[in-house]
């Protein structure tokens, strides 16, 4: 792993308490605040307290995908009652979702439905595990994204110059968190948009996306019949969930309901460093 990638796991924000480097070993799922490794149950168990599961991801990892499938399937083994809700789709494609949760589309038929060509575009296939064990448990899929549209013309000119009859209802976005813009430009490197507005907008345009997706999850439960034994997995990128910053911030500006994130890291042979507070867990593919 390169000192770029090290400093982005790294960093000295998020959870005060939680600021202290721990090393994860390929294969380990390292539960951050007891600072040891333990196995896939062993995480469930301790995910039982939550009603929103995080779940980050590089997204051309199959790993990754794999990885979240079986968290999937763990947390329906031991009786949870699971959402699985997708950055991979906008709210507009909840229809095609709603169905594939029915047996009711076959694979190409989903694909082509729900525009997944359109709507994402990386390989259907890295992602087949997830909708495999959605598919065998009919669990309720949802759509979190918003159109594209909307993330771009924020970053153009502004959470301003979006029209109100397009914002979907999403809240104004709150651009004061000063670690979620360390980790917007970490993640970035030297690629920004040079001059302080259309820095501002592009950083917006991330908080736009993370407020908006939290907002999809937090609508959809409120038409969801309440139980103890909900679990709603949230599959995302890492950037939108590492240092419990991004779309979980989002969801405890507007509910007391408990979140946990777990962290994949990119594949290594080596043991890595990160910093405590990238997530409740983090796990380091072999």
């Amino acid at each position: 792993m390169n000192r770029y990638q090290e400093s982005v796991y790294t960093l000295p924000i998020g959870d005060l308490r939680r600021q202290y480097l721990l090393a994860v070993r390929p294969g380990e799922i390292l539960d951050t605040h007891r600072r040891r490794a333990i196995n896939l149950s062993e995480m469930i168990r301790l995910l039982e307290p939550a009603t929103f599961v995080l779940i980050g991801e590089q997204h051309d990892n199959a790993q990754h995908h794999q990885f979240q499938a079986e968290v999937i399937e763990g947390l329906v083994q031991a009786g949870r009652s699971v959402i699985v809700g997708m950055e991979m789709f906008d709210r507009t494609k909840q229809y095609p979702l709603n169905l594939w949760t029915l047996n009711r589309l076959s694979e190409a038929e989903f694909i082509e439905q729900s525009e997944w060509k359109t709507q994402w575009g990386f390989d259907f296939a890295l992602y087949r595990p997830i909708f495999e064990v959605v598919y065998r448990h009919r669990l309720r899929l949802v759509g979190l994204n918003v159109p594209r549209s909307v993330v771009r013309q924020t970053a153009r000119g502004g959470w301003q110059s979006v029209p109100e009859a397009e914002r979907m209802g999403i809240p104004d976005p709150d651009l004061s968190v000063d670690d979620h813009r360390k980790l917007f430009y970490a993640l970035l490197g030297g690629g920004h948009p040079t001059g302080q507005t259309q820095n501002d907008n592009f950083y917006a345009a991330q908080v736009v996306w993370d407020t908006a997706m939290a907002d999809s999850a937090l609508r959809y439960l409120e038409r969801t019949v309440p139980s103890p034994r909900l679990a709603f997995v949230i599959i995302a990128g890492n950037g939108h969930v590492m240092y419990d910053v991004g779309i979980s911030l989002r969801l405890r500006m507007r509910t007391n309901l408990a979140t946990r994130v777990i962290t994949p890291l990119p594949p290594s042979a080596q043991p890595t460093r990160v910093r405590a507070s990238l997530g409740d867990f983090v796990w380091l593919p072999g």
